[in-house]
């Protein structure tokens, strides 16, 4: 699950890519036909998995940096702010991958 999930590939075959462009979806995979998108509001779960993600990487982050290094309060609070606003967009396929990978798992059995 985990594999397919962060190679972007399709949950059913493994061999399907999910995305098409750099944000944008297939509709179906493209080896098994497997419908990505179920309704509308599917990936609200990707959005939260995103978020936690930022969160538990950007709040520990803080605070590490906080405790071991001398870096001054507003440069680490601009370093995580940035961090903050990056990374969801870095992440977003992921997130959006392994949200569907997990939904796939979970609603097979």
């Amino acid at each position: 699950m985990l594999r397919c999930g962060f190679q972007l590939k399709c949950p059913r075959c493994g061999e399907g890519a999910l995305f098409q462009t750099v944000f944008t979806m297939f509709t179906h995979c493209t080896t098994c036909n497997l419908k990505f998108e179920r309704e509308s509001g599917y990936f609200i779960g990707a959005m939260y998995l995103n978020y936690g993600a930022t969160v538990l990487i950007a709040f520990p982050g803080y605070f590490f940096l906080e405790t071991f290094t001398a870096i001054p309060f507003l440069a680490n609070v601009g370093v995580w702010t940035l961090f903050s606003a990056v990374f969801p967009v870095l992440f977003y396929r992921y997130s959006k991958s392994l949200w569907l990978n997990f939904d796939y798992i979970f609603s097979s059995f």
